[in-house]
């Protein structure tokens, strides 16, 4: 088991919240090998792949703010976000080169037109799902449009560092919730292009408050912590969540928080 802290977001992810995430494994009775990977501290990695597609011609610069995306857009993808339009990935190389060089902020976009053109045969993952045989999944990229590799303000997008690190790290199984089930065709097409392996995955069931929406810090849903200062136990916790005692077998299993 690996503990991976997704923490691109520095506005948003603090070490205050990191150690209390290791707090909250350490009373799950959790226990992973290896250091913790931070990906605030893998820039090196992500630029190499991003350079590995950019040298491909499989990605451009997007000089374009969120709003502009929103104002553009007449779509939207699968996470219900703005699908951006391709405003700049036909501007002049003249214009591209001079707005590269004034510094403007700007982000780099997977070309996700010529990157399926390299795709032979369907492309597709393994879901190991509820049932016992796992079921092979049809990856379908073209839905996010020109996906964000990197933003105009981090090292990498979640699609690209996500792809990246597992590869790194030797992943074999990633397990994680259903609400990024849709986002596993995009990584699926990155391991393509990038000749990375493909691991198993795991799209689990979320965890639901009493009115059907996914628990998550923006509506102060209660966090294990609060449940440990409100008298639960680990077990009780466990039970509820429907986890039991196993091994991984050898596996590289990635937990992301």
């Amino acid at each position: 088991m690996l503990l991976r802290i997704e923490d691109l977001d520095r506005s948003r992810c603090t070490r205050e919240h990191e150690a209390a995430i290791l707090a909250d494994l350490v009373w799950l009775g959790v226990r992973f090998t290896g250091p913790v990977v931070r990906q605030s501290e893998r820039a090196d990695l992500y630029r190499s792949a991003l350079n590995r597609l950019v040298s491909q011609n499989l990605a451009y610069p997007c000089f374009c703010s969120r709003s502009d995306v929103a104002r553009l857009a007449k779509a939207r993808d699968p996470d219900g976000a703005p699908l951006y339009p391709g405003t700049c990935k036909n501007i002049s190389a003249h214009e591209r080169y001079a707005r590269l060089a004034s510094g403007e902020p700007v982000a780099w976009r997977l070309d996700m037109a010529r990157a399926l053109k390299g795709v032979r045969g369907p492309l597709f993952w393994m879901e190991h799902g509820e049932g016992e045989a796992p079921v092979a999944r049809r990856a379908a990229p073209e839905r996010w449009g020109d996906a964000v590799l990197r933003g105009r303000d981090n090292a990498a997008s979640y699609h690209l560092a996500v792809t990246a690190d597992d590869a790194d790290q030797g992943v074999t199984d990633v397990v994680r919730g259903e609400d990024l089930l849709e986002a596993t065709s995009v990584h699926r097409l990155l391991q393509m292009l990038l000749e990375y392996p493909a691991p198993r995955y795991r799209h689990h069931r979320l965890v639901l408050d009493m009115s059907g929406a996914k628990l998550s810090k923006s509506r102060y849903s209660p966090s294990l912590g609060n449940l440990r200062a409100g008298g639960f136990t680990a077990a009780e916790v466990r039970a509820a969540l429907g986890f039991g005692a196993g091994e991984t077998g050898g596996l590289r299993v990635r937990l992301s928080a």
